[in-house]
């Protein structure tokens, strides 16, 4: 599968699910259906639980009760789900190239070629340098473009626009628009506006 081939379509649900640290709940339980083609962001302060309802779909914290399921789905759903965290999680020692690679190999579903999603990106000129010597910005570039070698249906992505400027963060609307149309589905927490036409927003309360 290519990053523009129409995918199956899929639903991610939940149904009263209270998401938590060390036992205590960040927030009252949520219960959504996001079907596939459509987008949904979750704003909210700091530690208002973003990050953590992000982990728990993701399959990386347990929830502390209720249920989220993948409708549709015949893969598992650790094939099915990109987590995009607020790090950037590059290896600094490896190139731009290699990165994305590396990335490829380990996570292989047909997806667009390196060459090609460093260019969609905006680091081609930079295949070929350590990672350890990019910005920031380009950092997070980087980690961006793992979203298109290794292709997945289901995009978890905390903090996408994380130190971009504006032709970064037209960037984002612009990857997370195409794989909308192609019959993804993306839930990302953010505190900057995300150009999305019809995107969802679930504002989250918490702890401060």
């Amino acid at each position: 599968m290519t990053q523009r081939q129409v995918l199956d379509p899929l639903t991610l649900s939940a149904q009263d699910l209270v998401c938590g640290r060390g036992g205590m709940a960040l927030g009252p339980p949520l219960s959504f259906a996001l079907p596939a083609g459509r987008c949904l962001l979750l704003r909210g302060a700091n530690g208002s639980g973003k990050t953590t309802l992000l982990l728990t779909l993701a399959g990386l914290i347990a929830p502390l009760s209720g249920r989220f399921s993948i409708l549709g789905a015949a893969e598992e759903a650790g094939q099915l789900i990109h987590h995009c965290g607020h790090r950037n999680a590059i290896k600094p020692r490896l190139t731009v190239s290699e990165n994305l690679r590396f990335w490829a190999r380990i996570n292989p579903s047909g997806g667009l070629g390196a060459d090609e999603a460093l260019a969609e990106t905006g680091l081609a000129r930079l295949a070929d340098l350590d990672a350890g010597f990019l910005s920031a910005g380009q950092s997070r570039r980087l980690a961006l473009a793992r979203l298109l070698v290794s292709h997945r249906p289901i995009w978890l992505l905390d903090e996408p626009t994380a130190a971009l400027d504006s032709q970064g963060q037209t960037l984002v609307a612009r990857l997370i628009g195409r794989h909308l149309e192609t019959g993804g589905l993306v839930i990302a927490a953010t505190h900057d506006p995300i150009a999305l036409e019809n995107a969802e927003t679930l504002t989250l309360g918490g702890q401060g």
